[in-house]
């Protein structure tokens, strides 16, 4: 339920008046032409508001302020990559992130509710424990590209399509291409290059950026969405490029994150790709969650509604509980903005205790965003037990194969993406 309900319902009633008065006749744009001009003046009034003293004092843009107030950390836990289990840990990482994702994506933003009435329906365990068998619309098509029957467990060929993963795929082609000194330039060349479509905050950057809209402003034009979870979605590559050095990854998330948002939608990013660069080498997932908070500021909001996911899902033995707690703390914001769904994305992990299927099928049945939050924990647990650790029945329906909708590489190999991301790794640490 969003912030100014009262505002909400109230322009929905008008709508509704307005809809039915035109039916019968009447003139009702005369009628809603002051409120539109409203509307356009409270917009551009919003827009060019500022945020509070203590937001912008706390929450810079630039990366050497946001460095400047971070806690303490490690900033790296290896004095050179370990190549030990790399790979079974980076395999462990992809398939991983493919498998929450698929797991998530057919059920994405449901309520938990209506999951649960779908496995029952189905006569499987809720939290999911494997793929979906069922879909109320499976030949409805997502990204373009796969029917939602290929995500569930009979129609399974390969990773199909999904934004979470082609954003990761993406940033593999960027570091191939530009090197691990990319710029924030060099990722808008890239989405211009090859992303067809986008979402959200990114969908608005890419049209910014095709209208010719500087690579410095194109994330704050017209965009009201730069706080929420399309950066968060993008921090996989970089964490993989940089495993057990999160500042490192940090720092290549937000070369990334800042072409398309700004403060808490750059700082989940970094976040993430810490924490993955961190379960690589932490020996621990709740480590690495910890370690992810050294490369953000201490005293931003994000911070601290990590802070309270950490000290709370130490109290929590009930993924129900865990989805009140975040609907209490979080009540009016929207489903899919980060902050929300980072402790969603944390309280599964934590309640998962480092088995997989129980870490993607409780943070899928938590929802809000949950294709999002269950790659993303998967991403992270597979990086610290490694795939040898994953249930194969969770990716061997891939059958070595992911789908994508970049121009020119819409399929890959998962044994391929596994190898360059090893070389990808190498790159980073001797540069």
């Amino acid at each position: 339920m969003p912030y100014f309900t009262d505002l909400k319902e109230l322009l929905d009633t008008t709508l509704l008046w307005a809809d039915l008065r035109h039916e019968q006749g009447a003139d009702a744009r005369a009628a809603l032409g002051p409120l539109r001009e409203a509307m356009r003046t409270a917009c551009t009034a919003l827009q060019r508001a500022r945020p509070s003293a203590d937001v912008k004092r706390l929450e810079p843009n630039g990366l050497a302020q946001i460095r400047a107030l971070r806690p303490e950390g490690p900033r790296r836990l290896w004095s050179s990559l370990n190549t030990a289990g790399l790979r079974d840990r980076m395999r462990g990482a992809w398939l991983g992130r493919a498998a929450g994702c698929t797991l998530g994506a057919p059920v994405e933003g449901w309520a938990v509710e209506t999951m649960a009435a779908l496995a029952e329906r189905q006569g499987t365990p809720f939290p999911p424990q494997d793929y979906w068998t069922q879909h109320p619309t499976p030949e409805a098509v997502r990204y373009g590209v796969s029917a939602c029957r290929e995500y569930l467990k009979s129609g399974l060929r390969c990773v199909p399509v999904d934004d979470d993963l082609t954003y990761t795929l993406l940033g593999l082609l960027i570091l191939e291409r530009f090197g691990p000194g990319f710029t924030t330039e060099d990722v808008a060349t890239a989405w211009l290059d090859y992303l067809p479509m986008a979402c959200t905050a990114e969908a608005i950057t890419l049209e910014n950026l095709k209208a010719g809209i500087s690579v410095a402003k194109a994330g704050e034009k017209n965009n009201p969405c730069q706080e929420w979870i399309g950066a968060d979605i993008r921090s996989d590559p970089w964490g993989y490029a940089a495993p057990g050095w999160p500042e490192r990854a940090a720092e290549l998330a937000y070369r990334d994150a800042i072409l398309s948002a700004r403060r808490t939608g750059v700082y989940g990013t970094m976040y993430f790709a810490a924490t993955i660069a961190a379960a690589f080498a932490a020996g621990s997932v709740a480590k690495a969650l910890e370690i992810g908070l050294t490369e953000i500021p201490a005293g931003c909001r994000l911070a601290r509604d990590i802070r309270w996911a950490l000290d709370t899902g130490a109290r929590l033995d009930d993924w129900r509980a865990a989805r009140k707690a975040v609907d209490d703390r979080f009540r009016g914001m929207h489903p899919v903005h980060t902050s929300n769904n980072a402790c969603l994305t944390i309280f599964g992990l934590m309640l998962g205790g480092g088995d997989y299927t129980k870490t993607i099928g409780l943070t899928v049945a938590m929802g809000l965003d949950n294709d999002c939050t269950a790659a993303t924990a998967g991403s992270i647990v597979g990086a610290a037990i490694g795939a040898r650790n994953i249930p194969d029945h969770w990716w061997k329906p891939f059958r070595n194969a992911t789908r994508t909708y970049i121009r020119g590489y819409e399929w890959f190999k998962n044994t391929d993406i596994v190898d360059r991301l090893v070389a990808v790794a190498k790159c980073v640490w001797d540069a």
